[in-house]
């Protein structure tokens, strides 16, 4: 972790205690949560979970960067932490998950795939860059009602960067100077593909030239350097600077999803050594060290978030399904119904 800039000093970006507490919080839950799908899934009681184990620093530092109440939020289905961070609760997650009537969606989408339209959060689809076209249409909205100070965050894999509707997206944000910015949260692998199998450039961040517009590559393990940079791509779409590219660097620890064995297709042994850069406990030392927090504040941090975890998980799990008469609601406005003619 780089947020050491000068012996004994920590650079802070202008964030105080609380923030950076705030930051540390958000990780710690993010892991849990994560854990706690995967835990369910075992147990038989979800049919799937996602885990985003490794993203946790760049997730909590974009969250810390955006703009509550203003800006919206096109995420990707690894997004747990930084829709933590604009607003979701960890109740809210768990309905998700176990698909329950008063979750967002009413219990009928895919988990991980979350939504609220109180807190700009634009819900996601599982075919991959096909919120792009919606995030940068929402980008449009914004530019077409002279709504300044306000943006889109759009995030990504690196994975979805190879999708046709990504490059469509960059192209039309950049031609009309759209307050748009696309984060690629690169953890290397599509899945079971590596990053050097699916380009031949690894540097994402470099085609944002090719669109004529600013691009920028970050420590994506230091959650105050992520900050910083999506900090200031945000800052300048809402000024009317236009769009960015900005390409974290991560890493994915656990499998793809719990349907997925990812020891078909990389060993232990490099998981292992990445898990040296492990964000959570890294960032859990700087606090430490710099005097933010003690480490009997970070011990009772981590036992408030498994309590918070607990809570939600069994109140979500206590609500009722979705009834099978609302299968056909939301589809279409209105009560038109599919059988009447």
């Amino acid at each position: 972790m780089s947020t050491d800039t000068k012996a004994g000093t920590l650079e802070r970006h202008g964030l105080n205690d609380d923030q950076l507490r705030a930051m540390l919080r958000n990780m710690l839950l993010q892991r849990q949560l994560d854990n706690r799908g995967f835990q369910l899934n075992r147990q038989g009681k979800v049919p799937f979970a996602l885990g985003s184990e490794g993203h946790e620093a760049l997730q909590a530092g974009a969250a810390m960067a955006f703009d509550r109440g203003k800006d919206i939020l096109a995420p990707y289905y690894r997004d747990l932490g930084l829709c933590l961070g604009i607003g979701l609760t960890p109740y809210e997650i768990m309905l998700s998950i176990f698909a329950r009537e008063s979750d967002h969606n009413g219990g009928r989408q895919f988990p991980n795939h979350y939504s609220s339209k109180a807190i700009g959060l634009m819900s996601f689809s599982s075919v991959l860059a096909a919120h792009l076209p919606h995030a940068v249409g929402a980008a449009y909205a914004i530019a077409y009602r002279e709504q300044a100070g306000r943006a889109v965050l759009a995030t990504c894999g690196d994975g979805t960067t190879s999708e046709g509707e990504w490059h469509e997206s960059m192209n039309f944000a950049a031609i009309h100077k759209l307050p748009f910015v696309m984060l690629v949260e690169n953890n290397e692998w599509a899945i079971s593909t590596p990053l050097s199998r699916q380009m031949a450039q690894p540097e994402i961040w470099k085609r944002a030239a090719g669109y004529g517009m600013p691009g920028r590559r970050f420590n994506g393990f230091d959650p105050i350097e992520t900050y910083a940079a999506v900090k200031e791509a945000m800052d300048r779409a809402r000024s009317g600077g236009g769009p960015s590219l900005i390409e974290g660097i991560c890493y994915r620890y656990l499998a793809h999803s719990t349907d997925d064995n990812d020891l078909t297709y990389r060993t232990r042994e490099e998981v292992l050594e990445r898990r040296k850069q492990d964000p959570v406990p890294a960032f859990e030392a700087v606090l430490v060290e710099h005097g933010v927090m003690t480490p009997q504040e970070v011990d009772a941090m981590r036992k408030d978030v498994l309590r918070e975890t607990n809570e939600a998980t069994d109140a979500a799990e206590a609500q009722p399904y979705p009834k099978p008469a609302d299968l056909y609601t939301n589809l279409y406005e209105g009560a038109w119904q599919p059988w009447q003619s």
